[in-house]
């Protein structure tokens, strides 16, 4: 049943429909308010983990990041509410499972989600507060946003710098090629309109808006007249709209908004651009070459249109069986398909993008004619029937499925919907989508259907654009040495009192971000707020089968694991696990060459893998086990064909296409490259607590910088003929090992579905020989080391790490307790604030057995490792209040407690059984949290984090090599 919905509407808001979505089992219900115009999108649903939204339409029209820096600025402070960070301040007074805000190209939100009520309800004051009577203070706005500042702030003979939070986090994000990618292709199929420029903003253009500027930009777009809101769970409308009445629409009327949304001018004839982007001097410039070529396609709020973009990019891309795919990755004109490949439906107009990487940029006009002959042929030739059939059976399947173990599952729908909100199209349509399913089943049924597709949307659509991003070793030390002579110049430029406005701005800002705003104003959730324990999903054994069967809500959906213990391995068979696991579904099966299998893995099933998992015990993180996971998931319709599927791949799959073997590895070389600069702060945690325990150490062999520098190793190996064959060897003589294991299974699915799939599995898996026994155990590990990775990247990632304990040692609670207490004390302000990282804190992990601090797109590097030392110094010699520690309590228990889908609950409380995490040892750690004292803190901070015993890694560029070397790291060249 969904939650009932509230049929007295709030006399300010007119109710426009209300429609049920049977497979999602919700109601959509929209309003709208009738001083203002404002919208409301509800989906009211039987789910008590609540999700508020509230979007602005944002259109800016330069890359000064106004948009960006505003969502930020909005945060830092309101007319109710005037502390200084109220945002983070609530992060820590808050049960949420979910805080954030988003800028888009075209909108900006405002999220959050919690199962509890007074949660919700003081969330939700402060959310509306901070949106439509934020104060922006100009401090704020030079913190968050951009400043001049003196290198030494007090001393106007140092030099002149920029920083900010903004200002850091995009010279971080653009310096992935893939971001410039994606930013240069969209500048010119968007030559006129919003998405020209990079609402992110440019970290070269930031530095030129003006505080003004963003004052202008808040009064046009922050009001209720562009607002959306959008709302999920079980707290009906009605409720809602006394709330956003009373807390904020009351005091507005309406306004015309204007804005720039139009249509891209259309271009006649294809063009072709060619640009760079840095490469480190010295690393070689050989295929590092990206080349794209996009199109412009139609509205994305036109839903049928949608749906065609998207059939028409499964039918080319969705696997290695599709024919764009598969020449992409065959192709000998560069090293991988490209990672910005499909349909980009975000924006008013939709965008269809392809393309290789690892190429040079004479190969262009190959590659055109690669594409367009490829094309061509899938427009004379059309498409089966059966597979056209597989991808609408995808559609079906992804609608479906309940997601949220990442993300509020609430959040996803109204992700979901709000772009048509935003775009004039209908969010009913994106939710329920089987009316266009059965228009789509129908005309595919027409055998030109795709074929007119493919030449309408692509070969006779001349809005196209090739670029080419060519790799230059000179491009960053020009950028460097231009910003440094606009810098010293604007110093030659200023008078004695422009030197003193901006030395006393510094120590405005200084002296702003170490006061104690009076935090009672805000409203809060306590201690006895926190729920008990909740409950766990339970599963049963069927001893006939060795299968654990979880019952639960999963809309029609069926999950299914072979749970295997790792044999014994040697270490070189250790860390070719990832690469067997990944390739066991990418590769052939029994009599199915690799292209069939892929037809068969879309058509039977939502898609199937394999995974490693290994944890210490809870009394001793050295002494680990392991498991290698199958994994499937299926239309309950499906759920015989998912078992036989699993099956095939784990008895048959085989490793003699060499060809394909080299393609995927050379894949996984080039994703796991570019993951660098999104996730550099856990690559330097993991390289920094490699030493410290059995887990660490493998984390960072099979998942860190040095799975990066292997996969670069091993690639380069596959080159050679005799090492391609040695490799498969290998791979398939670990296949023989594994699936000669003892195994279990998991199963997951509705009530109905649990006695067919246990007589399936029965069925299918009988006389399948399973005696190896789960004998692989590992060393312990212990060794010290101080590290830092020279990278591609414009900013650095700083990490620190300490042994501590596994998890159910007594110390586990208090030193889990402490890492919220550091950030939320001292780290954020010391880091974030004052530092100009994005961010920056501390946490314990008790699977490891480590604690660990980091930063995130930080500036610095040897300040922000004194920061991580000096916030233990703080512990230890400051006076804390009881709210300090309770706040971060808070934090503890809102994650134990985040909600996850259903069948991610089964699975997760299937997997912690496996390794002895069992609800008593829970409810044993959760007592511990709730009982731990400042004193406790103290103790576990002076027996654990002694400074002397840290092991450090940075991640950082060249030219911070000498600085690192100062600081006593070892070099490491990615």
């Amino acid at each position: 049943m969904a939650a009932a919905t509230d049929t007295a509407t709030h006399p300010a808001f007119e109710k426009l429909r209300s429609h049920r979505v049977g497979t999602l089992n919700l109601e959509v219900e929209e309003y709208r308010h009738k001083k203002t115009g404002a919208r409301h999108l509800h989906l009211a649903a039987d789910n008590e983990e609540n999700v508020f939204f509230v979007a602005l339409r944002t259109f800016p029209m330069d890359s000064t990041g106004v948009a960006h820096i505003l969502e930020h600025t909005a945060l830092c402070g309101s007319e109710k509410y005037p502390v200084r960070d109220p945002f983070f301040m609530m992060i820590q007074r808050s049960l949420n499972t979910f805080m954030n805000a988003f800028t888009s190209s075209d909108w900006t939100a405002y999220p959050f989600a919690s199962m509890n009520r007074k949660d919700f309800d003081n969330l939700l004051s402060v959310y509306l507060d901070s949106v439509f009577f934020s104060k922006l203070d100009p401090l704020d706005f030079a913190q968050e946003g951009h400043r001049l500042e003196f290198d030494k702030p007090d001393d106007p003979s140092s030099d002149l710098v920029y920083r900010g939070v903004v200002y850091n986090e995009m010279k971080g994000a653009m310096s992935a090629p893939t971001s410039q990618l994606w930013q240069n292709l969209s500048s010119h199929l968007f030559p006129t309109t919003t998405y020209h420029y990079n609402s992110g903003g440019e970290p070269d253009h930031i530095v030129d808006l003006s505080y003004n500027d963003l004052v202008d930009f808040y009064k046009h777009h922050y009001h209720p007249s562009n607002a959306i809101f959008a709302t999920y769970g079980n707290i009906p409308a009605r409720e809602h709209h006394e709330k956003f009445e009373e807390l904020a629409l009351k005091r507005f009327d309406r306004l015309d908004i204007d804005l720039p949304v139009r249509d891209e001018k259309r271009l006649f004839s294809p063009i072709r651009v060619e640009q760079g982007y840095a490469v480190n001097e010295g690393e070689g410039t050989e295929k590092k070459t990206h080349m794209v070529m996009g199109w412009l396609l139609g509205h994305s709020f036109d839903f049928l249109e949608n749906m065609e973009g998207q059939l028409l990019s499964a039918v080319l891309l969705e696997n290695s069986a599709s024919p764009l795919m598969q020449a992409l990755e065959t192709t000998d004109l560069g090293h991988a398909p490209s990672p910005m490949m499909g349909l980009e439906d975000s924006n008013r107009e939709m965008t269809f993008v392809c393309g290789i990487e690892g190429t040079e940029p004479e190969c262009r006009a190959d590659f055109e004619t690669l594409v367009e002959s490829t094309l061509e042929k899938v427009a004379q030739e059309g498409v089966s029937q059966e597979r056209l059939e597989a991808i609408l059976h995808q559609l079906e399947l992804h609608q479906r499925e309940i997601a949220g173990d990442q993300f509020p599952y609430g959040l996803q729908l109204i992700m979901n919907a709000i772009s048509p909100m935003v775009h004039g199209g209908d969010p009913v349509d994106v939710l329920d989508i089987e009316p266009v399913l059965a228009t789509l089943r129908e005309k595919i049924k027409d055998p030109d259907y795709v074929r007119n597709l493919v030449r309408r949307k692509l070969l006779d659509n001349p809005h196209r654009v090739t670029l080419t991003l060519r790799p230059d070793e000179q491009l960053e030390s020009h950028r460097q040495e231009a910003v440094k002579r606009a810098l010293a110049e604007r110093k030659k430029q200023l008078t004695e009192e422009e030197c003193r406005q901006i030395v006393e701005r510094a120590q405005a800002l200084e002296e702003r971000q170490l006061r104690k705003d009076d935090d009672s104003i805000l409203p809060k959730v306590g201690l006895e707020d926190v729920p008990l324990q909740r409950p766990e999903p339970e599963g049963r054994y069927d001893a006939d089968t060795g299968a654990t069967v979880y019952s639960t809500g999963t809309n029609g959906l069926v999950y299914q694991q072979v749970v295997l213990p790792l044999p014994e391995l040697t270490e070189e068979e250790l860390l070719m696990l990832p690469y067997y696991a990944t390739l066991i579904s990418e590769v052939g099966c029994g009599e199915l060459d690799y292209l069939q299998m892929q037809d068969r893995i879309s058509a039977e099933s939502g898609g199937i893998g394999a995974s490693l998992t290994a944890k210490g015990r809870i009394d001793d993180v050295q002494d680990l086990s392991g498991y290698l996971i199958f994994s499937g998931k299926a239309l309950a319709r499906n759920a015989k064909e998912l078992t036989t599927l699993l099956k095939d791949v784990y008895t048959g799959a085989r490793f003699d296409e060499k060809a394909r073997i080299r393609e995927i590895i050379a894949q996984i070389r080039t994703r796991r490259e570019q993951a660098v600069t999104g996730s550099g702060h856990a690559l330097a945690m993991s390289a920094a607590a490699q030493g410290l325990s059995a887990g660490s150490w493998l984390a960072y062999r099979i998942g860190g910088l040095a799975a990066i520098k292997a996969t670069k190793e091993l690639d380069k190996a596959l080159a050679d003929e005799a090492g391609l064959n040695d490799f498969c060897g290998k791979l398939q003589a670990l296949h023989e090992r594994v699936r000669n294991q003892k195994r279990e299974f998991l199963l997951v699915g509705e009530e109905a579905q649990a006695q067919p799939m246990l007589a399936g599995l029965k069925e299918c898996w009988q006389g399948e020989p399973a005696g190896g026994e789960g004998n692989w155990r590992m060393a312990p590990v212990n060794y010290s080391n101080r590290e830092a990775w020279l990278t591609s990247t414009q900013v650095n990632f700083c990490a620190k790490a300490y042994a501590t304990v596994p998890v159910d040692h007594p110390d586990a609670a208090p030193l889990t307790v402490l890492g919220g207490f550091l950030r939320n004390g001292f780290l954020h302000r010391a880091i974030r604030e004052k530092g100009g990282a994005y961010g920056g804190g501390a946490g314990q992990d008790s699977v490891t057995g480590v604690f660990r601090f980091f930063s995130y797109r930080d500036p610095r590097l040897g300040d922000t490792l004194d920061d991580f030392d000096a916030s233990l110094k703080w512990l230890q010699d400051e006076e804390h209040e009881p709210r300090e520690l309770e706040e971060a309590i808070l934090g503890v228990i809102g994650g134990l407690d985040k909600p996850r889908s259903p069948s991610g609950a089964a699975r997760h409380a299937y997997h912690d059984k496996l390794f002895g995490r069992t609800p008593e040892q829970r409810a044993r750690f959760r007592e511990r949290v709730l009982l731990v004292t400042v004193d406790d803190l103290r103790r576990v901070a002076d027996t654990w984090l002694k400074p002397e015993n840290a092991n450090v890694a940075v991640v950082t560029n060249p030219d911070n090599r000498s600085a690192a070397e100062q600081l006593g790291l070892s070099i490491q060249e990615l």
